[in-house]
């Protein structure tokens, strides 16, 4: 009988939890709107990108609204050359539409390492 009562409260919080970050096939959108604002600014062109390597990873997912989330990303990209560019962005993005805003991105110029 106990174990019957933990799967119904399971079965009545796991759906709960599913909503608490903004779908992951949002990815897209702010990797292709930093392709192109480091296009814009000259720092990368997306001819010399290899996109096979390219790295994103969401760093955080926050629910700001009601179906909006701000999803913050490192997104590492890789040219042909071997040079990498990281870049961080924010942005919105709802269970419906990845582009809910503008994506800010914010180029990393330096890491500082652990001594």
């Amino acid at each position: 009988m106990k174990s019957l009562a933990i799967t119904a409260a399971l079965l009545l919080v796991v759906p709960a939890l599913s909503l608490a970050a903004s779908p992951a096939q949002c990815v897209s959108w702010p990797v292709n709107i930093a392709q192109a604002k480091l296009k814009n600014e000259g720092i990368t062109d997306p001819t010399k990108l290899d996109e096979s390597k390219t790295r994103a990873v969401r760093l955080a997912s926050q629910k700001v609204g009601k179906d909006l989330y701000r999803d913050v990303y490192d997104i590492t990209f890789y040219e042909k050359s071997g040079r990498t560019i990281e870049v961080i962005t924010s942005s919105e993005a709802s269970s419906v539409e990845c582009s809910m805003g503008s994506v800010d991105v914010f180029v990393v110029s330096k890491k500082l390492a652990d001594n």
